[in-house]
């Protein structure tokens, strides 16, 4: 039996122009709902000069700005307008993309409309909380605030096995669903014409090996590592191009730590890259994806470089490896620069092999993005489904704050 469209109401503290991985996400969710399902309707922080023209409704919320600390607008959750105008809209889910201020802001729209909340778990929330934060009274403050609001959601959703584990590690004792991300770049490499535009542009028109990361430019991606790694094999004699795509609050020390090891002129730093088709042509022409991160739950990066025909580098048992095997649909190796070095080198002597590599993980490890949503809006119709059949019972164990703030204030 055909069930009616849902009108789902997805909720994140970034989204365009904003770009990061759950930003991406949040947008595919939208597009693809709005698109072939239901309606979609984004809720989202303000950003000055920013205007939306999508499929879907876009509803910007006062933000203030904290880029400097945190690389991001924080916004007001208790804003009125904002609440009264998602209070008259027929939604039937509410899916927070983040445990922080949207989680707020999900809370107190639940009290007024009754309708379920389901939270996916994105990232290691409690890794960027410990670097930007010095008091360890206040971390831990921090990481209890975002505990409590995924404790409080209806349903809970991560996006890998070890994103999960992540959350039991913080203390999370309730059930969860492995929900993957998926991939908005089609399956298949660029055309040629498109890759002599990008070597041209980077001047890359010799044969010489090309490696690549996508992704903050922050510590904790493994960066370290890479830029040890590729000394090494500079020190050895290997001649190779390394690009470094995006931005972060760690670029210049990255920058001054690439010219501090000598490898300047061999490392291009290019800024984050909206355009997707240039992406891609970035991907296809790497001959590998440098990627030794254990702070990452998805490794969505790893997945985009599977659709255009290139296998990646990551760590043994981080999240990011999920679905890879070494040496079948690409490399997994220990932590440490001398790793690297040598699984770059097998690389750099064994061509042929590594492009086998990038075609098994084409086959392997790709999924589009229209494939996990549909998923996820079938997934959804089971969560209304449970909200209301433990309705009483979930009215026992309603948020009391976020209850008397939907009374007094709304």
């Amino acid at each position: 039996m055909t069930r009616e469209q849902l009108t789902v109401c997805l909720m994140n503290d970034s989204f365009p122009p904003t770009i990061d991985g759950v930003a991406n996400c949040v947008a595919n969710y939208a597009g693809i709902i709005q698109r072939k399902f239901g309606n979609a309707v984004v809720c989202t922080p303000y950003y000055p000069g920013v205007e939306d023209h999508y499929d879907y409704q876009v509803i910007r919320y006062p933000s203030f700005d904290l880029t400097r600390t945190f690389g991001y607008r924080a916004g007001m959750p208790f804003d009125k307008k904002t609440i009264q105008a998602l209070r008259q809209m027929p939604i039937d889910v509410i899916h927070i993309h983040s445990p922080i201020m949207s989680a707020v802001l999900g809370r107190t729209l639940r009290e007024l409309i009754q309708k379920p909340i389901v939270l996916t778990y994105h990232t290691k929330y409690d890794v960027d909380i410990r670097k930007d934060i010095k008091s360890k009274t206040m971390q831990d403050q921090a990481i209890q605030a975002i505990m409590a609001n995924i404790d409080s959601c209806d349903a809970v959703w991560t996006v890998s096995e070890g994103a999960g584990k992540n959350l039991r590690s913080l203390g999370f004792q309730g059930d969860y669903t492995v929900m993957e991300n998926g991939v908005d770049l089609p399956r298949g490499g660029v055309s040629p014409e498109k890759l002599y535009a990008l070597n041209r542009e980077y001047g890359l028109f010799d044969r010489t090996p090309v490696f690549l990361f996508v992704g903050r430019m922050m510590w904790y991606k493994g960066i370290r590592t890479t830029l040890d790694g590729l000394r090494l094999l500079r020190d050895q004699g290997y001649s190779f191009r390394m690009l470094f795509v995006g931005n972060g609050a760690d670029e210049q020390e990255i920058k001054s730590y690439a010219h501090q090891l000598g490898l300047n002129d061999v490392c291009l730093f290019i800024p984050a890259v909206q355009d997707r088709e240039k992406l891609r042509a970035l991907y296809t022409r790497a001959d590998l994806f440098l990627f030794p991160s254990d702070f990452d739950t998805n490794g969505l990066v790893v997945r985009e470089a599977a659709a255009c025909g290139t296998a990646s580098l990551t760590l043994k048992g981080s999240c990011a490896a999920e679905g890879i095997t070494d040496g079948q649909n690409g490399l997994t190796i220990e932590n440490t620069a001398d790793a690297l070095a040598r699984a770059v080198a097998g690389v750099i002597r064994l061509p042929d092999t590594t492009r086998l590599l990038g075609y098994r993980a084409m086959d392997e490890l790709y999924i589009s993005w229209e494939e996990s949503v549909s998923r996820a809006y079938r997934r959804y119709y089971e969560v209304i489904d449970q909200f209301y059949a433990n309705r009483r019972e979930r009215h026992g164990k309603s948020d009391a704050f976020f209850r008397t703030v939907a009374k007094l204030y709304f």
